[in-house]
């Protein structure tokens, strides 16, 4: 009986290890398989990678290349020496500085003349109001039918009529009549000058700018302020009383 069990599992172990065999080959083909189409996906990822990396490559040269033409462009509006200067002057043609020196600066305003080739204004000051009318002559100044000596008595009222004419030269080329309304001596004066300097400019509008600049031809808006109720003035108040 023993012999028999020994026959039977020798006659069993062959046949076992021809199936191991048997399914050894086919495990081997599949693996082959499967090798064989991961390869072409490894292949177009690699080929994928390389293209982009191109790309990428490109790029950043595209955008160089202006840069580097940019540089020449920032050389030359940088000026550093005045021989520089000179190179850029010489490009302007020389009819165009002709043209230039040939026709001098011309007054942005005309000249304002009646028909009787006087200039007009109004001046205004405070509560008074002039009517000016100025013309070349001598530099006679007559108010309201008198000369300037008699209706202003003081000299400082005298000087605020001729600043006009003392900041542009003109003193003594220029004749003035006036007619003065309204508030007392000082107003009417700074009136008058308020006039003179609107007139002159209307003359000559190259005296302009230097009139402009001193203040002559704003209008003065500085007037007394006004009384109030329970109060002497403007802010003077009652004597106080105790009792």
């Amino acid at each position: 009986m023993a012999d028999k069990k020994t026959s039977e599992t020798a006659a069993k172990k062959p046949a076992a290890k021809k199936t191991a065999t048997k399914k050894a080959p086919a495990k081997a083909a599949k693996a082959k398989a499967d090798t064989t189409t991961e390869e072409p996906k490894v292949e177009e990822a690699k080929v994928e990678e390389t293209a982009a990396e191109e790309v990428k490559v490109e790029e950043p040269k595209a955008e160089d290349a202006p840069k580097e033409e940019a540089k020449p462009e920032a050389a030359t509006e940088t000026v550093s020496d005045l021989a520089d200067l000179k190179d850029i002057a010489g490009d302007t043609p020389d009819a165009d500085a002709a043209q230039i020196a040939a026709n001098p600066a011309t007054p942005l305003r005309e000249q304002e003349l009646d028909q009787y080739g006087r200039a007009y204004a109004t001046g205004r000051r405070k509560d008074a109001v002039a009517r000016v009318w100025l013309k070349p002559g001598k530099g006679e100044v007559t108010i309201n039918g008198r000369t300037q000596d008699v209706y202003f008595a003081r000299p400082t009222l005298r000087l605020i009529i001729n600043q006009p004419f003392a900041i542009t030269d003109r003193a003594g080329q220029y004749d003035i009549v006036a007619t003065v309304r309204g508030g007392g001596l000082s107003g009417q004066a700074g009136a008058v000058k308020h006039g003179i300097s609107q007139a002159l400019a209307k003359y000559e509008p190259e005296l302009r700018a230097t009139v402009k600049a001193a203040g002559f031809l704003t209008r003065d808006s500085r007037v007394v302020e006004r009384k109030k109720y329970g109060r002497a003035k403007a802010r003077r108040s009652f004597q106080f009383s105790k009792r």
